[in-house]
């Protein structure tokens, strides 16, 4: 049977472009004992995704020239092999920008689709949520009465910061790039405060003047001049947590800014740059919590879905412009 996947067809040089990606038609291989055929229903497109199309040493191996793009992905089964997996079953794992794939099922997971929709798994019960949990309180460590700071807050991961920040009871300033996201995060999720970096002309002053405090927990998705005004405010002790640096990911060239370091030792500071990985040991436990959270509606979720297999580039590019509200995804 011939099913269609999307290939890396070059490694870009700066941000990519359609011609990036290749689109071919394979056969699929015969399925063996303990693999699992499957349907790809939902595909989550992630920022991380920019650095593994590099041939550079990381955290996650390079993406393969003339090779399939991977991404977490949401199937269903459409035949098994494999013990403990049933033709219908809903699985997530880390799949082949692919309509259809054969794959070892001790690479997938079932979901529960009691707890939430599946698109979920890819978002708030996925690795976006398990990286707001640990970023924000594993090193955050947020007390009541904090301002907590989140760029990029309109995000997958930006959301879940602010949300878990409120039930800590902290003070939440978000920085997102649109009118309507800022209407979104102070009415459907309380922010106490959101800059618009895009008609900002001062980002330095704006943030002063909403953290008249100080900054004490800066939680960083984009890097750049923004997190440098930010920086430029914390208060003594405060925490940054270092998860993204989405504004520098297609530089071609090594940017020059502030030198922050007197900053952060005038102050105290911490500084921490981190992975969702480094906490694999406490997944269940955050897993546990995030459910829990969800079925009690303490924490709830925005979602960009993109229809059709072909528009996968397009959403995948479309994260570096900030056509997403909450987690992009492409639906089959």
């Amino acid at each position: 049977m011939n099913v269609k996947q999307i290939v890396l067809a070059e490694r870009p040089k700066g941000l990519p472009t359609k011609e990036t990606f290749r689109t071919e038609t394979v056969a699929l291989p015969t399925l063996q004992d303990g693999e699992v055929k499957v349907k790809a229903k939902y595909f989550s497109v992630d920022p991380y995704m920019r650095g593994r199309m590099n041939d550079v040493k990381s955290y996650a191996p390079p993406f393969q020239v003339n090779a399939p793009v991977y991404g977490t992905t949401i199937a269903e089964i459409a035949e098994s092999k494999a013990t403990g997996f049933e033709k219908g079953d809903l699985i997530k794992g880390v799949l082949p920008w692919a309509t259809e794939s054969v794959v070892n099922s001790k690479s997938i997971i079932k979901i529960d689709t009691s707890i939430a929709p599946p698109t979920y798994y890819l978002g708030i019960l996925g690795m976006p949520g398990l990286t707001a949990f640990f970023g924000l309180l594993y090193i955050g460590k947020p007390s009541a009465g904090e301002t907590v700071v989140v760029s990029g807050a309109a995000g997958a991961v930006g959301i879940v910061v602010g949300q878990i920040a409120r039930l800590k009871n902290c003070r939440i300033v978000g920085i997102a790039g649109s009118d309507e996201k800022i209407k979104m995060l102070k009415e459907d999720f309380l922010f106490d405060d959101v800059i618009n970096y895009k008609t900002t002309s001062d980002m330095n002053r704006a943030i002063k003047d909403s953290c008249p405090n100080g900054v004490d927990i800066y939680y960083d998705n984009v890097g750049g001049e923004i997190s440098d005004a930010v920086i430029s405010n914390i208060s003594f002790h405060a925490r940054i947590v270092l998860c993204g640096q989405i504004s520098l990911y297609n530089a071609t060239e090594t940017p020059v800014g502030p030198r922050l370091q007197p900053i952060l030792l005038s102050r105290s500071a911490l500084m921490q740059g981190f992975i969702v990985g480094d906490f694999k040991e406490n997944f269940s436990e955050g897993m546990q919590q995030l459910s829990q959270w969800v079925k009690e509606d303490k924490l709830t979720y925005k979602e960009t879905i993109i229809e059709g297999f072909d528009k996968l580039p397009d959403a995948l590019l479309g994260l570096f412009s900030g056509k997403n509200t909450g987690k992009m995804i492409v639906k089959v």
